[in-house]
């Protein structure tokens, strides 16, 4: 009897510490974060701008290493005179996101904090090191091992011709591997949502990961830079291997798991 009351003085605890908001007042703290979050991105943006030659000279490494490598001419070109300009400010647009990205994801669980129990307010700093982290391991990867990797391949492939790279093509090549290897990244972190909420399930993933594995081969064939087989596998199996942690994840954090584990205690 004291072992279900003991339940029940927990259960109204823990019901207490979800704080009930109107309608206006989800709406009016959503305006507030988006507003601070929007704060953050421009001051992103300046810092980014500050060190624009900085960060182009970054990225622009791996296509000099891959042209002097097959002894060609070193020197990016432009077809427009604004090409040069408008390069900086998306550079500096997404070097400012990737600045401000910890205190929008603080703004981000900051918002959906009033949902959850006092005990999961506490996966606040982990979930923010792990979102930051997988994005920058997801960037790393795509900039060490795959990106260097397909320009070589790509230049070695066609060397009866001579290269003519232009800033803007070579600049929307870049982001387009290096931004998406690190949204796929993040494939945990999704995970960890829908599981959070219970929309899925570790049995559920587990069930459909051969559908899994069909689609995240269509990514990799998507933001792959080459034709070729083994890139685009190179670009699955991290993939692969985040989809399995993801179906870890969703077997700590699912509703039922937690709720068993409450009872238990």
């Amino acid at each position: 009897m004291d072992d279900i009351v003991d339940r029940a003085r927990t259960a109204v605890t823990e019901r207490v510490e979800l704080p009930g908001m109107s309608l206006l007042e989800h709406l009016e703290e959503l305006r507030r974060r988006i507003v601070r979050a929007a704060i953050s991105l421009v001051a992103g943006f300046f810092v980014a701008y500050y060190f624009r030659e900085k960060i182009f000279g970054v990225m622009q490494a791996p296509i000099v290493n891959a042209l002097r490598k097959h002894h060609l001419d070193t020197q990016l070109v432009y077809n427009n005179p604004v090409d040069a300009f408008n390069l900086y400010i998306k550079l500096a647009l997404v070097g400012g996101a990737i600045i401000a990205s910890p205190f929008i994801l603080y703004q981000v669980w900051m918002f959906i904090s009033p949902g959850l129990y006092q005990k999961e307010k506490r996966y606040v700093v982990p979930f923010m090191s792990a979102t930051v982290g997988l994005f920058l391991a997801g960037a790393y990867f795509g900039y060490h091992y795959v990106f260097a990797g397909a320009l070589d391949f790509l230049l070695g492939y066609s060397s009866q011709f001579k290269p003519m790279v232009t800033i803007g093509e070579y600049t929307d090549l870049f982001m387009t591997v290096i931004l998406g290897l690190g949204v796929t990244f993040e494939l945990p972190i999704l995970i960890f949502f829908l599981a959070l909420f219970g929309i899925v399930s570790a049995k559920f993933l587990w069930k459909n990961f051969r559908y899994a594995i069909l689609i995240i081969f269509i990514i990799a064939a998507i933001i792959t830079p080459t034709p070729d087989v083994v890139t685009m596998c190179v670009f699955a199996t991290p993939m692969l291997v985040l989809y399995l942690i993801g179906i870890g994840v969703a077997f700590m954090v699912h509703p039922t798991r937690r709720n068993r584990l409450k009872e238990a205690k």
